[in-house]
């Protein structure tokens, strides 16, 4: 099994490279879609992979690291390459392949295009180097494999939003690829502090270790460096400005990989280095952090209900960004709890709001593409967009991707945010009970909030007179490759919800080993 966690990270980079190569043909429109087609194939073969790597699993030892590699790679400074897979980073595996392919397939009928758009070669060969990146960081174990995974990625969604976006994309492109590299380069001084004091850069020696061999005071100061740089990413408010100027500019495909990848890179870093490899400073900073992450919550489902009311001009694909600040928020607080229930409920959470954003991205791209706005108030209009009547598969797809993303019972949303606010209320020994019982309870208001904007949004997109007049002379409804390509999504989003031992029982006994020293 570890030639298939090897193969599933030379596979797209191969691709890659394979874009730059003369092998096309001359003809211009044929060699765009030999590239997507390329992608296509590539994506889809690393998802067979990872489904294959899914099957191999020891199911009944998801704590044990497994499909093993570890050989040195630069003996002067002890780094090494060393890759793994456990039942904390199996699920974002697949979530990560399973998104790729799908955007590939969606990318095949709908490239999106511009005034100063190259060809599709660059975008097939961007488009799967960023896959490396996301793939390498969840499978990695060595903190400075980890940093340039992390860093990998950024190239090619600073390529995909400057080039392939819309409206402001090169001033968003610039802000994210800032924002982002600077949270990296603090994360990079906590990984080498702790890596000199303890002599090796290897996480599962690290995770081992447990904190032995680091001071209080250096924990306390590298945790604080990487929770900067990974909150970053995550995003945790207030660090989170970059994301919604990022996902209303990105293309749809970059902004379902942003929303439904990317963010989780952050996450994941917090849970694999934070909890174990630096525990007394986590724990001095989890209640921080917890609080954080409730003004995150609120702050986000405030920015929606603002963007969401009648006259706002706000655009839908900015106000999906600011949920994910919300959502975000009740995975963060999960970490912060520092308990088996929380932290199970934040890796579930960050696998649902995969699913889910990724489905609300997809369909509100289809929307603007037919509107040729994402604008509220244009879609709406005087009484309501109307989808239900217009274009019924398409506005039943965005009501279930709604009221999933709310937290109905019954579907993905709701388990892991439930889980968070239980490990905010008996957070672990040493954290401040009644402090993130507040929390809790400003994460409970959120909820509402949350319910209350995108029921907004439902009401005004999907309900409304289609005898009015519409933007658009004639709204085509779901199309076939839509629906291939956005079905898996809404599937999955349904089982988890049903069936959430499916991803509890492969993330509780390695959360328990890694919160134990594991």
């Amino acid at each position: 099994m570890n030639a298939v966690l090897i193969a599933l990270l030379a596979l797209p980079l191969l691709g890659a490279a394979l874009t730059l190569a003369p092998v096309f043909g001359p003809d211009p429109a044929a060699a765009d879609r030999r590239a997507l087609r390329l992608g296509t194939v590539v994506s889809g073969a690393v998802l067979v992979l990872t489904v294959a790597l899914a099957a191999g699993f020891d199911h009944d030892r998801p704590a044990r690291m497994q499909a093993t590699t570890d050989v040195a790679w630069i003996p002067a400074v002890g780094v090494r390459f060393h890759l793994g897979v456990d039942g904390v980073s199996l699920p974002l595996l697949v979530l990560t392949s399973l998104l790729t392919f799908l955007c590939a397939l969606y990318s095949e009928r709908r490239l999106p295009s511009g005034p100063d758009v190259p060809s599709a070669r660059s975008f097939t060969g961007l488009f799967l180097l960023l896959e490396v990146g996301m793939l390498a960081t969840f499978a990695v174990l060595d903190l400075v494999l980890f940093f340039l995974a992390f860093e990998i990625v950024l190239i090619p969604m600073y390529f995909l939003i400057a080039r392939w976006g819309s409206g402001a994309k090169v001033p968003a492109a610039n802000r994210f690829i800032l924002y982002t590299l600077l949270g990296s380069a603090v994360m990079l001084l906590g990984f080498l502090l702790v890596g000199l004091k303890a002599g090796t850069f290897d996480m599962q020696a690290l995770a081992a270790a447990h904190g032995s061999g680091l001071s209080h005071s250096t924990q306390v100061i590298a945790a604080l460096a990487i929770m900067i740089g990974l909150a970053v990413k995550a995003p945790a408010w207030p660090l989170h400005s970059w994301l919604p100027d990022a996902h209303t500019a990105a293309p749809t495909v970059g902004s379902v990989l942003l929303a439904g990848v990317m963010l989780k890179m952050g996450t994941y870093g917090l849970v694999r280095v934070l909890l174990p490899v630096v525990p007394d400073g986590t724990t001095t900073l989890a209640p921080y952090l917890g609080a954080f992450a409730a003004v995150g919550i609120v702050y986000g489902s405030l920015a929606c209900l603002a963007l969401s009311r009648t006259g706002a001009k706000g655009d839908l694909k900015r106000l999906i960004a600011y949920s994910s600040v919300g959502h975000m928020g009740f995975v963060l607080l999960g970490i912060a709890s520092l308990t088996p229930v929380g932290v199970n409920g934040a890796l579930f959470a960050n696998i649902a709001h995969g699913l889910i954003t990724g489905l609300l991205f997809f369909v509100v791209g289809a929307l603007k593409d037919r509107y040729g706005t994402a604008d509220l108030d244009t879609l709406a209009g005087a009484t309501g967009a109307a989808l239900y009547g217009r274009a019924p598969r398409l506005g039943a797809l965005l009501a279930f991707a709604a009221v999933a993303s709310l937290g109905l019972p019954g579907l993905a949303g709701f388990w892991g945010e439930l889980l968070a606010m239980f490990g905010a209320f008996d957070p672990a020994e040493g954290l401040s009970r009644p402090a993130f019982v507040t929390y809790m309870v400003l994460a409970g208001l959120g909820t509402l909030l949350t319910a209350a904007y995108l029921l907004i949004v439902v009401r005004r997109v999907c309900m409304g007179d289609p005898k009015q007049p519409a933007p658009v002379a004639e709204l085509a409804d779901l199309r076939p490759y839509e629906a291939v390509s956005w079905t898996p999504l809404a599937a999955l989003t349904l089982l988890a919800g049903l069936w959430p031992a499916l991803l509890l029982g492969l993330s509780d006994p390695a959360v328990k080993h890694l919160l134990g020293g594991g």
